[in-house]
């Protein structure tokens, strides 16, 4: 791969764009897209999330060669801030151009996600309230999909309510690791002020929650059967189980890598309850 290419590819942050790129494309799959609107949110969500990655990578180019990260390919000088940059707008003019094919109600519901999310890269990252990016633009990812649909629908109210505690696990999940670099950078928003043990508590809490609150919307709300609400319910025992086995390791002052793992399991395990009950996501 040439190195342009794979700076690129480095400095979109690929993680978090497969996963949220693969739980829209499974949720719009559980709601009964046809097969090419499928490809279409797809691709929509993917540039999406790549102008996210790319903004970040951009605006934060100064502060991250300043303690020299070497997971930046801008601070390492493998690509150019300003390639990144180009790169990022280029890909949230394609978002935005693509989520039109499905409506202009999903346009709104995307333009809404990214913005949220640009404004975190730009400035609400560093604010107390930077925990409110995440809250909506995760909270929001369900509604593009529903108002996708040829005929556009809003989600049900406890599936944007565990979009939104799944956003606000993810923040705090996210900047743990950085608290030491970030803390030179002056980095300081509502994670960083929950500090390692608290925000590892806070996590493995609001996941549990989202778990409860899929399992009892998609039963007693949504009025789901068969082995679709066996799934749902089986999703959200487990996820409480595992949060509160995370949440005893955090506060007894445990400092592993399997925290981080538990609290990735608790969110893929969310999500396949939030699949099962494609059935009853819209009212």
């Amino acid at each position: 791969m040439p190195k342009a290419l794979r700076g690129l590819a480095l400095a979109s942050h690929p993680g978090p764009v497969a996963v949220v790129t693969l739980v829209a494309v499974l949720l719009a799959v559980a709601v009964g897209y046809s097969p090419w609107r499928v490809v279409l949110l797809g691709a929509a969500i993917l540039a999406g999330q790549l102008s996210v990655g790319w903004s970040n990578d951009w605006i934060d180019a100064a502060r991250d060669s300043l303690v020299a990260r070497r997971d930046k390919p801008v601070a390492t000088g493998a690509i150019s801030r300003r390639t990144v940059g180009i790169a990022a707008f280029t890909a949230l003019t394609a978002a935005l151009g693509l989520t039109l094919l499905l409506g202009v109600s999903a346009l709104g519901a995307h333009g809404v996600a990214l913005a949220s999310a640009w404004s975190y890269n730009a400035w609400l990252k560093r604010t107390a309230v930077s925990v409110v990016p995440y809250v909506v633009s995760f909270g929001i990812l369900p509604a593009i999909v529903t108002l996708g649909l040829p005929a556009p629908e809003w989600p049900a109210w406890w599936v944007i309510v565990a979009g939104c505690l799944l956003g606000a696990a993810a923040h705090v999940t996210n900047v743990l690791p950085d608290l030491d670099t970030d803390r030179v950078t002056r980095v300081r928003g509502f994670g960083h002020m929950l500090g390692a043990r608290a925000g590892g508590a806070f996590s493995f809490a609001v996941l549990g929650l989202a778990g409860l609150d899929i399992g009892l919307g998609a039963s007693l709300v949504g009025g789901l059967t068969g082995w679709p609400v066996a799934i749902a319910i089986t999703a959200a025992v487990l996820t409480v189980l595992i949060s509160i086995t995370g949440t005893v390791m955090t506060l007894r002052g445990v400092r592993s890598r399997w925290l981080m793992r538990l609290v990735m399991t608790s969110a893929v395990v969310i999500v396949i309850g939030l699949i099962a009950a494609g059935p009853v996501l819209t009212p």
